[in-house]
This record gives C-alpha cells, sequence and structure tokens, in this order.
C-alpha cells in the first residue's frame, strides 16, 4: 500500500513567502494556469495569503 501512496504524493515544492522573507516547503499545493504558464500555489504559513512559485509545464501536469 506505501507503493501507491507514494506514486501519487506531490512532488515537494519550494516556496518563498515575500511578507516574511522566509522560504518553506510544503507538497499541499494547487497547480494554476495563468497566460499559459503554470504556477503552484499554496496558502502561506503565516498568514492568509496566497504563496506563488512559476512550474514547467511538464512539473504541472504530473502534479496537478
Amino acid at each position: 500500500h506505501g507503493e501507491v501512496f507514494l506514486k501519487m504524493a506531490k512532488q515537494e515544492v519550494e516556496f518563498y513567502d515575500v511578507k516574511t522573507k522566509k522560504k518553506f516547503k510544503v507538497t499541499e499545493y494547487k497547480i494554476v494556469e495563468k497566460s499559459g504558464r503554470f504556477f503552484a500555489v499554496t496558502k502561506s504559513p503565516t498568514g492568509t495569503y496566497d504563496c506563488w512559485h512559476v512550474v514547467g509545464k511538464d512539473f504541472a501536469q504530473k502534479n496537478k
């Protein structure tokens, strides 16, 4: 059962929180497409705002 979970888990992404000027890593995020570019979006660990990270098309498709 562990192998199935590992295959389904999203790849870890490092985000930068511009308000606290700190980096953090998460596996919980959503993929958003804007103007043909793909982004991983997650909530900031210290606030209610979103943090965005540019990702490639291949990464976006693998981690939807």
